[in-house]
């Protein structure tokens, strides 16, 4: 995914277009988007939507795809241009920055954006990239402002648009192969910031803090959609920074944000004041921050993470609610199914021991399928990624799940992060969440080595402190951990590395396996203690040769 925490909508209830919703804040002098030291009104950013909108129109050369690429942080030009695709019945391309070379010339291209609009602070990315057609708008030139001068007395106009319009392209961030751009519409944005309103009770009064990045789904779709839907005010941050959390929440007046990834640890991680928990925010949406994080954020800052899960193309989503497990994520609407990805068939339900620990594994864990009618929409020009989401008409999510007898599901990880030892089916998500309550962990990330002999290792990586036999004691205690769980490997950092939108580079972890530059503990079959990797053990039999590339 992508990302896991966003909400789906429904076909039924595509009746509005975020196009309504932008002109719907014509006339409301309020607040309504904050930027470092500017401040704008609700009618204020209607009014810079529709002069973007209406220079759209006459920029755009006839018979392009109506696609504006955006290049840049979160400054207020991205709302703005976003409120415009909508008015003008075009789509955003959101492009990622942490993108280089031919990878970014082939996003802009694959996503068919005669527009560019960037900043100089990314120009010089764009240097010697091949972009034949595609023009450049630098929003800090004053040929930028001469350009919007014209419009300025321009009305937003929701007329153009229709539901079905396409409106966003956003980059999913697949472990493998060149990211695909999936397609939301602006039924489907409106339907799910509708529904966040709904489930979190969003107030015109909110200010919804966005410090993830906009080129991400989560920002836009779990953030600033619920926002426009309820007419509450937007508070930009230009990049995520966890020691200017608390200052930009009560700066702004902040009551909601998003998060995914790491962002959650990194604001645990500075240092702490008695007046934390004096902040006006009262609920933070989000995935991956982990029950041991959640509850120490809500001990801190007296706010309450939710974690939820929802494939960002739209293909399926589960919502917490009150009387959900421990560990799990909630309840399986009708459709949800966990199924065998090579057979089809649906895993058993799975089985708990006194601890909560499970039991089969090897049985249970699945890949999640949506069987129901949901409203994915495609990739842009991909189909044969298409095809992969879309199988026997279903929708398969490439995440792992597990489900109870009651009918609750559990994340197990990306499909990607299966781990199979000895033929038992390990979910790296469950182990993480057991590590992550070492004491010396800030971060913990946990995935497969290749055994010649039991198939895959586990290896772990800890970013924080990291004692060998306190290590070991540890794990001996931990009554959920079972005995193919514990890691053979522990590599350990000062810092995690990261994505563009903080979650754990997996990728590069596995692909650099026991053999990196940070130092690598390790115990070998039938050994408790840890010790460290040597040269001579890198090429013993126990080790792997080579990460899996």
């Amino acid at each position: 995914m992508t990302d896991r925490q966003l909400p789906c909508g429904s076909r039924d209830s595509r009746r509005r277009t975020v196009a309504e919703l932008v002109a719907g804040r014509w006339g409301d002098h309020r607040p309504g988007l904050w930027f470092e030291d500017q401040v704008l009104t609700h009618h204020e950013v209607a009014a810079g939507a529709a002069a973007r909108a209406a220079l759209l129109a006459d920029l755009l050369p006839p018979g392009a795809e109506p696609h504006v690429g955006v290049l840049l942080d979160n400054t207020p030009e991205y709302p703005l241009w976003l409120s415009a695709a909508a008015l003008a019945g075009a789509a955003v391309a959101g492009i990622n920055p942490t993108r280089r070379g031919p990878e970014l010339a082939r996003d802009i291209l694959h996503t068919e954006c005669r527009l560019l609009v960037t900043s100089h602070t990314h120009l010089r990315l764009l240097k010697d990239l091949e972009l034949p057609g595609v023009r450049l708008l630098l929003t800090d030139t004053a040929e930028y402002a001469d350009l919007l001068a014209p419009y300025a007395g321009a009305v937003p106009d929701a007329s153009r648009a229709t539901p079905d319009d396409r409106l966003l392209l956003y980059f999913t961030s697949g472990s493998t192969g060149a990211p695909k751009a999936a397609i939301c519409s602006q039924g489907r944005l409106a339907a799910a910031g509708a529904s966040l309103v709904g489930q979190f009770g969003v107030r015109r009064e909110d200010v919804h803090y966005v410090c993830m990045p906009m080129f991400h789904g989560n920002a836009v779709i779990a953030d600033w959609a619920p926002a426009l839907a309820a007419g509450a005010g937007v508070a930009l941050r230009r990049r995520f920074s966890a020691s200017g959390f608390l200052t930009d929440v009560r700066r702004f007046g902040a009551t909601y944000f998003t998060y995914v990834g790491r962002a959650v640890q990194y604001i645990l991680a500075t240092e702490e004041r008695a007046d934390d928990a004096d902040n006006p925010l009262r609920l933070g949406f989000g995935t991956e921050a982990g029950a041991v994080d959640a509850a120490a954020f809500r001990r801190r800052f007296g706010v309450r993470l939710v974690e939820g899960y929802g494939s960002s193309e739209g293909g399926a989503a589960i919502q917490w609610s009150p009387g959900t497990p421990a560990g799990a994520v909630g309840k399986a609407a009708p459709g949800l199914v966990v199924l065998d990805p090579e057979t089809g068939r649906e895993r058993a339900p799975a089985v708990f021991d006194g601890a909560g620990r499970l039991l089969n594994g090897d049985e249970a864990i699945g890949e999640l399928v949506n069987r129901a009618p949901n409203p994915f929409e495609g990739y842009w020009r991909n189909p044969g990624a298409e095809a992969e989401r879309r199988r026997d008409g279903a929708y398969w999510t490439g995440d792992l799940f597990y489900r109870d007898t009651d009918g609750y599901l559990y994340f197990a990880g990306r499909a990607d992060d299966r781990i199979r030892v000895d033929g038992e089916n390990l979910a790296a998500a469950m182990i993480e969440n057991i590590l992550a309550r070492y004491p010396g962990a800030d971060a913990v990330a946990v995935y497969a080595v290749p055994d010649p002999v039991t198939g895959d290792q586990v290896m772990a990586t800890i970013a924080g402190s990291f004692e060998p036999a306190g290590f070991a004691e540890f794990l001996a205690a931990q009554p959920d951990l079972g005995t193919k769980m514990a890691p053979r490997f522990v590599r350990v950092v000062q810092r995690m590395p990261v994505t563009a939108t903080n979650k754990i580079h997996r990728a590069r972890l596995r692909k650099e396996g026991v053999r990196c530059g940070d130092p690598v503990w390790w115990r070998s079959p039938g050994e408790r203690s840890y010790r460290p990797l040597t040269p001579e053990d890198a090429t013993g039999p126990l080790v792997p040769t080579r990460g899996p590339s």
